[in-house]
């Protein structure tokens, strides 16, 4: 079983991946990808809060 701090490092770290291709799907005006992505960054910003995890430096989408 996964620790508290072996799924919070890896939710910060897909949690940076998704805001890229986000960023990038917005860019390019990709409404459907983007949307998509979204329920998963939706996903990741609670299970880092739940967590403790301050997402005010690291949340570039700020939904």
């Amino acid at each position: 079983m996964p620790s508290i701090s072996d799924i919070v490092r890896d939710s910060v770290v897909e949690f940076s991946r998704l805001q890229k291709w986000m960023l990038s799907a917005k860019e390019n005006n990709d409404t459907p990808t983007y949307d998509m992505m979204f329920d998963r960054y939706v996903e990741l910003k609670v299970i880092l809060t739940t967590a403790g995890v301050n997402l005010t430096d690291i949340d570039k989408i700020k939904a």
